[in-house]
């Protein structure tokens, strides 16, 4: 069980731990994502057909590419988030390969393709933990948006790297059903 934390504490644990998880990524390969597809396919695919939002990686993050080209292959819309203003949801756009991709806040790439809604979310993270505790960057965009999915299926991607015993976490921080990683699949104790 996560320790109870004021709100000033957390946003410093937080602080902290987003410091120490970067670190923690230096020198990992974002190529191991190759690895993170297969152990997506094999062990929790999506249902046929289902709309799959990706995430294009930010320098550091694992690459889901791979994963993304070949959910494309078995037939799956794929979409990429479009970062709106800060307080608001993720936007997700359809991708295809070969799409020029737009420029967006803090670094990230989204299609113009149209808007659809996903029933699987591949999450980007910097800190995860085996209850489905993920650390963002810190502008919660993600918790917000499962939070306005509660029957979308969220994946973490992440390198095996990236686990720690403990995220720190508030009751606003949605926690993950999955976590994929160049090792394999993790099943998060929920609740």
């Amino acid at each position: 069980m996560a320790a109870p934390y004021l709100i000033s504490d957390l946003d410093g644990a937080k602080r902290a731990a987003r410091v120490a998880a970067l670190a923690r990524r230096e020198g990992c390969v974002p190529a191991v994502g190759a690895l993170l597809a297969g152990h997506v396919l094999a062990e929790c695919p999506p249902q046929a057909g289902s709309a799959v939002a990706g995430f294009w990686p930010l320098a550091g993050e694992i690459d889901i590419r791979p994963l993304l080209l070949a959910l494309i292959e078995r037939g799956h819309p794929v979409l990429l988030p479009v970062t709106p203003p800060r307080g608001q949801p993720l936007v997700f756009r359809r991708w295809l390969p070969g799409a020029p991709l737009l420029p967006g806040r803090f670094g990230t790439r989204h299609p113009e393709g149209p808007e659809m809604r996903p029933e699987v979310l591949l999450v980007p993270l910097l800190a995860f933990d085996r209850e489905g505790r993920r650390l963002g960057y810190g502008a919660g965009y993600y918790d917000r948006t499962l939070a306005g999915l509660p029957d979308a299926l969220a994946i973490g991607c992440a390198f095996a790297a990236q686990e720690v015993d403990e995220v720190p976490a508030g009751p606003d921080d949605t926690r993950l059903a999955l976590v994929a990683t160049e090792r394999g699949i993790i099943h998060c104790k929920i609740g």
